[in-house]
């Protein structure tokens, strides 16, 4: 998978709070400073902007509690990690991936389990670093420190010969399984659907950021997922601010194929030309069954 070269460690509503935070009592501007951007705030005005960005929060909260499940629904939930599979490991097969691993040498290492987790993105590191919190005796926990250092490159240094057999190994284990799914939803499913309910978009909307945010990465560069929305913001307004839904679909997947070419200006943008613009351009917001698309030349369909 070719997504940002580093993904963010953390959710994007926590980089929302930290930066309410930074930018309320950010020194005033006097031009002195003592380095700490905290240092002129007191302790009042800091817990002050803290509420003030948890009470935002928690109004966003509300909102996505008051939309229909949309991708959340269990039904819709199973076609979206098919239609994610077909374009990630060409299969409608998701379950038959946990112990897939690669290296597609596409600068990213090796891409493996259900959304691809890649050595060079972070996110398999966090994954097995997770895992092996609660079950420390696993096959992957040797291979850690090998890990740390590869994350951000596409090196195998550390890893070979061997990690590729222990991560097989150790997809043949429920425990390992469960814990793909839980990092797929921390790091990419729940962030997604909760952005896109926030900006007013429906079942197809969500799916389209959920499969963004898994190329691109939570990332806000302008290759990453925040990135691209920022852009797309900039052509069409959102659902949420009273724009047409289908105007700002077409306007993110512009972007979106946009940011894949200027990674690699030969990427193949079939995922979003003959899948989620079909879709978009069929009028199924609500990502309704039978569906047919293409990707990487390949057709697939569900009833």
């Amino acid at each position: 998978m070719k997504r940002s070269a580093l993904l963010l460690s953390v959710a994007f509503p926590l980089l929302a709070l930290a930066a309410a935070v930074f930018f309320l009592l950010r020194p005033g501007e006097s031009g002195t400073s003592t380095g700490d951007p905290y240092a002129a705030a007191s302790p009042g005005s800091r817990e002050e902007a803290k509420a003030r960005a948890e009470s935002e929060r928690a109004k966003d909260d509300e909102v996505v509690a008051s939309r229909p499940p949309g991708l959340a629904a269990p039904a819709k939930k199973e076609l979206a990690q098919q239609v994610l599979a077909s374009a990630v490991h060409s299969t409608l097969r998701w379950r038959d991936t946990y112990g897939r691993i690669e290296d597609r040498n596409d600068g990213v290492g090796y891409t493996a389990g259900v959304v691809g987790f890649c050595t060079g993105t972070h996110d398999l590191l966090a994954l097995v670093e997770r895992y092996t919190q609660e079950h420390p005796d696993n096959r992957l926990a040797p291979f850690l420190p090998a890990l740390r250092e590869v994350d951000g490159t596409d090196s195998h240094e550390g890893l070979d010969p061997g990690f590729t057999e222990a991560w097989r190994a150790e997809s043949q284990r429920p425990e390992f399984r469960r814990a793909q799914d839980e990092e797929r939803d921390r790091t990419y499913f729940d962030p997604a659907v909760r952005m896109a309910k926030l900006d007013g978009l429906g079942t197809l909307g969500q799916f389209v950021y959920y499969d963004a945010m898994v190329q691109h990465g939570p990332d806000p560069s302008p290759e990453g997922f925040y990135g691209v929305r920022e852009k797309a913001m900039l052509k069409a307004r959102t659902p949420g601010e009273g724009g047409s839904e289908k105007a700002y679909l077409e306007a993110f997947l512009e972007v979106r194929r946009a940011a894949m070419r200027a990674k690699r200006p030969d990427a193949d943008t079939s995922r979003v030309d003959t899948a989620q613009l079909r879709f978009l351009r069929a009028g199924n917001l609500e990502l309704d069954t039978p569906l047919t698309w293409q990707v990487y030349g390949e057709t697939y369909r569900l009833p």
